[in-house]
């Protein structure tokens, strides 16, 4: 099979009537990829992704997984598993016993995998155990069973840690690192930006069924710039002090302290000699770097938004125009 990207999405259009879903979206996911897929609830994930499994026909543009058209042929979902929205299973029957008939519908070698399936899940002993009985969290895990009968090389996960107590979202987190670091490339729907913070290595950031900015975290905060935290007892005096004096920008009041931006690092040295001979105490002043927050609030909330990375920064060409075990 040719060398291509798992997923490349090219001008991707989903209209209901005169509401526009999803709108020009293009994506490129690399080999190996741990890609968050985030935006506000609305934003057009979900609808995405059933176009990107050929559950759902898209209004205009393109969808290759590993370089076919999953609207052209089943084929195309070799190599791809995973659940939209969430997964579902017959709440009467155990979870081996559910995994035996999503394996039936798959054929092949399928059935063999579903014992080694269960133990990457951490479900080897509750196996046994009817599916009613299982916790939130354990119906998503075995979710990921069901997709792992199939050997994915490309697995999509659509919000997969939502509902999870503290204890089920470790799991989910500890799951993905360990499929990934297996050779697995994964693209993960949320928006829980801890979790994405945490597992992602790029992300694309939506707003309102378009694209806002896509590629790596750590050129997202160097886009976004870095700002400086001050706090101090007298935060009127400090705030005042620090609006005056040369190469200090955009000081405003923050949770008990107050932000701004320097030109550089003398400047901020610079300010902590001018607080002092002002005879004004500092309780901190460190630098601040943007969160994942931050950034996505800044995306898809202000009326500023950081330059988008389109497709074409990721080497793709920008002028091209339910679980997926039932695929």
């Amino acid at each position: 099979m040719p060398d291509t990207s798992p997923i490349e999405v090219r001008g991707l259009v989903k209209r209901y009537g005169d509401l526009v879903a999803v709108d020009q979206v293009d994506l490129t996911v690399e080999a190996g990829d741990v890609f968050g897929y985030l935006g506000p609830n609305g934003a057009g994930k979900t609808t995405s992704l059933r176009m990107m499994l050929g559950l759902i026909r898209p209004s205009a543009g393109t969808v290759r997984l590993f370089g076919r058209d999953p609207q052209l042929s089943v084929k195309a979902l070799e190599g791809v598993a995973g659940f939209v929205e969430a997964p579902s299973f017959y709440p009467y029957l155990s979870g081996r016993e559910n995994l035996r008939l999503f394996a039936a519908l798959d054929g092949g070698e399928a059935a063999a995998r579903i014992e080694e399936s269960l133990a990457t899940v951490g479900l080897a002993d509750r196996a046994k155990d009817r599916v009613g009985g299982y916790s939130h969290g354990m119906r998503q895990r075995l979710g990921i069973a069901a997709a792992l009968l199939r050997e994915p090389r490309l697995l999509m996960l659509d919000e997969p840690a939502t509902g999870l107590d503290p204890g089920g979202m470790r799991d989910m987190r500890d799951l993905i690192r360990q499929l990934s670091a297996s050779g697995m490339t994964v693209l993960l729907s949320s928006h829980l930006l801890a979790e994405v913070e945490e597992l992602c290595n790029r992300v694309a950031i939506v707003r309102s069924g378009r694209v806002a900015y896509q590629g790596s975290l750590a050129e997202l905060r160097a886009q976004a710039g870095e700002s400086y935290r001050l706090r101090s007892p007298d935060e009127e005096r400090a705030r005042a002090v620090a609006g005056a004096q040369p190469g200090i920008a955009d000081v405003t009041a923050e949770d008990g302290g107050t932000r701004f931006a320097a030109r550089d690092e003398e400047a901020v040295g610079a300010l902590s000699l001018a607080l002092t001979e002002a005879g004004v105490p500092i309780l901190e002043l460190a630098r601040r770097h943007a969160t994942l927050e931050d950034l996505f609030f800044s995306l898809t909330e202000g009326d500023t938004v950081v330059e988008t990375r389109r497709a074409s920064a990721d080497g793709g060409d920008p002028t091209a125009p339910a679980p997926v075990e039932a695929a």
